[in-house]
């Protein structure tokens, strides 16, 4: 994890530099928690090489023969391993649910104020309560201004019963109050409409534009039960990225439950002496590392882009490789 953020330092040192990062926010706001967010998330892959590693030292300093000739069973061997995975995996648990939001919450937080592009949406499309559906065609988050900016109301029995339409609308920050600039509104009634245009209109509307436009990862800011609420919340709204969400939602469970799985595979890989020494079992660990995390990009962007229900699309991975840590682990047992 410290090389992975000497590799992130160059990257954005640049940036940190020209908009005056202090020392204190790089490290203890940015990094700090930089390293918790990503050493926890691939947690179970960092334990897995670590595994690789102690078993095929201990292999190939012939020190695991003798527990084969006491008459020693494999599980019994196995069994020191799998108690250390549950606790580990419980305490990933415990993090990525409800401890990583938080301190997530203060890595974005920075992210925004010093390197991220500026937020933006296109082709928005939402149902808001009392059946008010907001469409726009763009969101400029430079200027706070969203263009070709549309709401309708519906009664409940289906019909409309008000139209506006602004060319730009602007939300004044931390409110829901609004400047419409060429505006058209109209309040259908019976038996006349009422129509109302202008060059500028200032209104209040029941949502403010936080709620329309959210960075992608606006979920790993999030707790176990603010991240269900808010799933279903974009859900009623029809919102286009409750795959991502759910995603985000589920592999915070899947990835920690890989531990175990991965963890078998690492005693039956390395217990076995190789006469390429140590080396080829970490070389061998890491390939199955590289096939675990491509297996998990495939399923994701399938369902994120394909369709795949996203509880599906994060288990398969473990699935697939809870059958080859079975087959190692009777292979390696006899």
């Amino acid at each position: 994890m410290l090389l992975a953020m000497v590799f992130d330092v160059s990257d954005k040192l640049g940036e940190f530099i020209e908009k005056d990062a202090s020392f204190y926010e790089i490290v203890f706001e940015y990094y700090i928690n930089f390293i918790l967010f990503y050493g926890n998330t691939f947690s179970s892959m960092i334990i897995f090489v670590s595994v690789i590693w102690f078993t095929a030292k201990m292999a190939q300093d012939t020190e695991i023969i003798p527990i084969w000739n006491s008459g020693r069973k494999f599980s019994r061997f196995v069994r020191p391993y799998l108690i250390a995975a549950t606790f580990l995996m419980i305490i990933s648990l415990i993090f990525n649910h409800f401890v990583i939001p938080h301190s997530n919450k203060v890595r974005l937080k920075f992210e925004d104020k010093f390197y991220r592009n500026t937020i933006s949406a296109q082709n928005y499309h939402a149902e808001f309560p009392n059946n008010e559906i907001v469409y726009f065609s763009n969101y400029n988050g430079d200027n706070n201004t969203v263009t070709d900016f549309v709401i309708e109301k519906w009664s409940k029995e289906g019909e409309l019963v008000f139209f506006i339409k602004a060319g730009t609308a602007i939300n004044l920050p931390g409110s829901k109050k609004w400047v419409l600039n060429n505006y058209f509104e109209r309040i259908i009634g019976d038996p006349n409409d009422q129509i109302m245009e202008g060059a500028k209109k200032d209104t209040n509307f029941a949502f403010s534009v936080d709620e329309m436009v959210k960075r992608e990862n606006i979920a790993e800011a999030m707790d176990y039960f603010a991240l269900t609420t808010f799933i279903e919340e974009e859900r009623i709204k029809g919102s286009s990225m409750i795959p991502n969400y759910e995603v985000e939602l589920y592999q915070r469970t899947s990835y920690p439950f890989a531990t175990y799985i991965l963890t078998i595979i690492g005693v039956a890989v390395a217990s076995r002496k190789k006469r390429g020494g140590v080396g080829i079992n970490i070389a061998l660990g890491l390939l199955i590392i590289f096939i675990y995390i491509f297996a998990m990009k495939v399923t994701t962007v399938a369902a994120i882009n394909v369709g795949l229900p996203a509880y599906f699309a994060v288990w398969v991975p473990n699935i697939l490789f809870a059958g080859v840590a079975y087959l190692l682990y009777r292979q390696a047992k006899s």
